[in-house]
């Protein structure tokens, strides 16, 4: 009954083992070899054990023949009937062969003989060959009898060889530590970590070896942890996977547990799993979790390890998985991870000594590492084929060096003509739609928004409508008038990775991003913008105000003022100035409350000041203002921004009210806006402003309005 069965001719050279078996099956099969093999095989190591006792003076079967020339290596388990053996004997004269022939490597183990007798055919060795010799000589075949002299001869001599190799000596030694040795070793010599499947990354190298550097440097006295955190699809996983093919031969003991959020809701089989891993059994029988979070303690702290715990989005996870006890010297642990700040919150490190924690950020990539991912996905290699160049380029942008959209995108274009290159093209760029692609890549992203608060939901959608690229502390302004916790709000979301602030204290956020929080908007109502929670385009805002389609459920809107500039310059009109005394702009002012204003070519602001009870930042910048006053009428008036404000011909700029002024100074500079935004507070019960109110307001406003540029 061996594992092996007969394979056609054609067939032999895909059969391939990592390891052949050669041991006597009286002496150790259902002790030694039993647990040598099932750690090789809880290793992936590819092992060759015949389970078939045959009787002494059978031929060696072929498959046997087959097995040992198709592997890369043999362990031969040396104990004291070994040689009594002639198939033993056969296998082990076999395995020397192909060790001369080829790079086959031998590891024998003396298990409970010594290596002397062995070689010297001393002892129980000596026994067996002298009552081969006798029944040799017994034989009444001349032919046989000198077939058999000749090879007790090479029995002899591979006895000899076999004692001279360097081994393990089990003799007296705890097995379970031999069978580790031996693992390791056979894990090392034959390299198998480099032979398994190992992710393709490009544009990670800083990444690669920042990490390379933390898994070998630190004190064999203390145990590490490693956050790698990052948006959705940004390759956490494949570089935690990448780093532990490459590293976990250098552990005790490994485990990678992946999708842990997604497979939470069967908590006990990740913990059976990282149990089993450690513990280097296949079938752990344990069903209560807070018993399995207890082995897993001590057998954490029992051994070297290196743990990978994927996709982390509770800290409660790593609670359940490694529990309070701490872990062996010399381990470990990585976390990936969209949360930047969830590893510390974990019991862990409320601990009297809690472990050392490092963080590591993960980017887009660059232009050109997007480009080579790209064609790695679409052409098999870095580069793009021949008249390509352009629209790989122009792929690959859209993407924003995002690597699962590029990984998405490239995959479908695999095999793919130029027209449908360019036909995708036009698609990623048309608004108003998702292809199958985008969806696929935005299900991946929507993963990090699904996990916050209703409250950070709608502020991620608020920035991603309004405010990207805008100043932070405008932002948050606006923001806290319209109910937004922001300063909450705003960690969670750059925690996420949701959000970053750049330069100059900007709101940035991924294209990918962007585009997924005006989806989500966009789809409350796809074909009608009035009905939306938000209008982001300044030509859906014109049409809402002109045609008095507002409603209720708008919570904000951002309109670009040249629109309304061109619209009446068509009509005929002397006024160049208003008052703004009308009642109802007045109501309607107080009653949208809003934020943010930028006027231009304005000469004057108002002939008689006015009361903004609600007005917190007022842009007068690239005005043509001589004369500013009536700022006592703005008693919430918090940034006054005049960048470029003009003096027209020889009049000079009067600025009444200096106090205010000075006050709004402290908040000076202001990003500049050449928009006009009106954000309802959002508070239930609240109503929107009268639309009619709003749009009759902009039209007055506009008129103080001409051609806009920047001088």
């Amino acid at each position: 009954m061996a594992i092996l069965t007969e394979l056609p001719e054609e067939q032999e050279a895909a059969m391939t083992y990592d390891v052949f078996l050669s041991f006597r099956g009286k002496d150790t099969r259902l002790g030694f070899m039993d647990h040598l093999y099932q750690a090789l095989v809880n290793e992936n190591i590819s092992t060759f054990l015949d389970e078939e006792e045959v009787e002494t003076g059978e031929e060696l079967k072929p498959e046997l023949a087959r097995a040992i020339k198709s592997s890369r290596a043999s362990i031969i388990v040396l104990s004291k009937n070994y040689a009594t053996s002639t198939w033993c004997l056969d296998e082990l004269l076999m395995i020397l062969e192909q060790r001369r022939v080829s790079d086959h490597i031998v590891l024998p183990i003396f298990y409970n003989v010594e290596p002397t007798h062995i070689r010297k055919q001393e002892s129980t060795f000596g026994e067996a060959l002298f009552e081969h010799k006798q029944r040799i000589e017994s034989e009444k075949d001349a032919e046989k009898k000198t077939q058999g002299a000749r090879k007790l001869e090479m029995w002899t001599k591979g006895l000899t060889e076999i004692a001279d190799l360097k081994g393990k000596d089990a003799t007296g030694r705890r097995e379970t530590v031999v069978i580790e040795e031996v693992v390791k070793e056979i894990n090392t010599r034959l390299e198998l970590h480099l032979q398994r499947r190992i992710p393709h990354l490009i544009g990670m190298d800083y990444s690669i070896y920042t990490i390379s550097s933390w898994l070998k440097r630190g004190s064999s006295e203390a145990a590490e942890i490693l956050t790698i955190w990052g948006m959705a699809g940004i390759g956490k996983t494949t570089l935690a996977e990448y780093m532990y093919m490459l590293h976990y031969h250098e552990f005790e003991r490994s485990s990678f547990v992946e999708g842990i959020g997604r497979r939470y809701a069967q908590q006990i089989d990740l913990q059976k799993q990282l149990l089993g891993d450690i513990l280097k059994k296949r079938n752990i029988e344990e069903h209560d979790a807070d018993r399995c979070t207890s082995k897993i303690e001590k057998a954490l702290s029992r051994k070297k390890t290196l743990l990978v715990l994927d996709d982390v989005d509770n800290s409660e996870q790593l609670d359940v998985l490694i529990g309070t006890k701490g872990f062996h010297p010399g381990s470990k642990i990585i976390v990936t991870t969209k949360d930047g700040s969830l590893t510390k919150k974990c019991s862990l490190f409320r601990m009297k000594f809690p472990p050392k924690h490092t963080k590591h950020a993960l980017r887009v990539l660059s232009d050109t590492e997007s480009v080579k991912l790209l064609c790695w996905h679409a052409f098999g290699n870095n580069d793009p084929k021949k008249g390509y160049e352009k629209k790989a380029e122009q792929v690959a942008k859209y993407c924003g060096g995002h690597p699962l959209a590029l990984k998405v995108l490239g995959s479908s274009l695999i095999n793919e003509g130029a027209a449908i290159w360019s036909d995708v093209l036009e698609m990623l760029e048309a608004n108003g739609y998702l292809t199958d692609v985008q969806e696929n890549v935005q299900k991946a992203l929507q993963i990090s928004f699904d996990s916050l608060s209703g409250d950070c939901k709608e502020l991620f959608k608020h920035i991603a409508c309004f405010f990207v690229g805008k100043e932070r502390e405008v932002t948050e302004t606006i923001l806290k008038e319209c109910g937004f916790q922001v300063s909450y709000g705003i960690t969670k979301l750059i925690d996420r990775c949701l959000l970053t602030i750049g330069a100059n204290n900007m709101m940035t956020m991924h294209q990918l991003l962007q585009e997924m929080g005006r989806d989500l908007v966009r789809k409350e109502s796809p074909d009608k913008p009035w009905k939306r929670s938000r209008v982001w385009k300044h030509e859906d805002s014109f049409d809402l105000l002109k045609k008095d389609k507002g409603t209720q459920r708008i919570q904000g809107l951002i309109l670009d003022m040249n629109l309304l500039t061109k619209e009446l310059s068509s009509r005929s009109s002397s006024v160049t100035e208003h008052n703004f005394q009308n009642d109802d702009v007045n109501k309607t002012f107080r009653a949208a409350q809003p934020i943010l204003m930028v006027y231009n070519n304005m000469t004057r602001l108002w002939k008689k000041p006015k009361l903004l009870g609600s007005l917190k930042i007022l842009n007068l910048s690239y005005c043509k203002l001589v004369r500013v006053e009536g700022f006592s009428g703005l008693p919430a008036l918090e940034s006054l921004g005049w960048k470029n404000l003009h003096h027209v011909k020889d009049h000079k700029v009067r600025i009444k009210d200096s106090f205010m002024v000075s006050r709004a100074k402290e908040k000076l500079p202001i990003q500049i806006f050449y928009e006009f935004g009106i954000f309802s507070t959002c508070f239930p019960g609240k109503a929107v402003p009268d639309w009619r109110l709003l749009a009759f307001f902009l039209k007055i406003m506009s008129v103080c309005i001409r051609s806009y540029s920047y001088s």
